[in-house]
């Protein structure tokens, strides 16, 4: 039999239960917020991949290591991975035309990490013009694909990812180390803030697709 201090104490918990509940109901992110928050924490583990692994490749070519090539085969999957990423919403043909730009933008990298190494003036050039053009195809294509990424917007953010690339290269080059981590935290930094703009033009342009991811 239930005395009365059993009875008031159990009084006492729902109560507690009770007036918790708008807390743990405010802990819990509406269905929207969660569906952003995914998408931007997805963009950015792409993008964080973009930089670590074209870092890992340049570390590798620079000091003439055997793994360059399995390097640069992890970074070309890389494109793929952020070219599947936008199937959902752009479709099969976007998601494949996104990965043939972002792959053909590692690869002009790769001639310009070699051509920087060997000293070859001439093809350094060529290789940063294409690299530069590439990035305009990017930012045309981007920008066609959704309003809320406008395309001198894009370009301006994907020009930096290319000259802080470029320092990057030529310092771990020219073997000055505080300068080669200096410029990848900014790079790091920067593609972070990349992947919240592409993330954020997603969720802007595709609202009740993000709340239901």
């Amino acid at each position: 039999m239930m005395t009365t201090a059993m009875k008031y104490r159990q009084a006492v918990l729902v109560l507690g239960l009770l007036a918790m509940a708008p807390i743990v109901a405010a802990a819990q992110p509406p269905a929207s917020s969660r569906g952003s928050r995914a998408l931007h924490e997805g963009m950015r583990k792409l993008w964080s991949d973009h930089v670590v692994w074209t870092r890992q490749y340049i570390v590798d070519a620079a000091g003439g290591l055997g793994s360059a090539d399995a390097t640069s085969k992890r970074l070309l999957r890389n494109q793929e991975d952020i070219g599947n990423a936008i199937v959902p919403y752009y479709g099969n043909a976007a998601g494949s035309k996104l990965t043939d730009l972002l792959k053909q933008h590692i690869l002009i990298a790769v001639d310009l990490v070699a051509a920087a190494k060997g000293g070859d003036q001439v093809k350094l050039a060529d290789a940063d013009k294409r690299w530069h053009d590439n990035a305009s195809d990017l930012a045309s294509f981007l920008s066609s694909a959704n309003p809320n990424w406008p395309r001198q917007t894009l370009l301006s953010m994907l020009n930096e990812h290319l000259a802080l690339t470029t320092q990057e290269a030529t310092a771990r080059l020219q073997q000055r180390w505080d300068d080669d981590i200096a410029a990848f935290d900014k790079i790091y930094m920067q593609a972070m803030m990349m992947a919240d703009a592409l993330a954020d033009g997603i969720a802007k342009q595709f609202p009740s697709k993000v709340n239901t991811n």
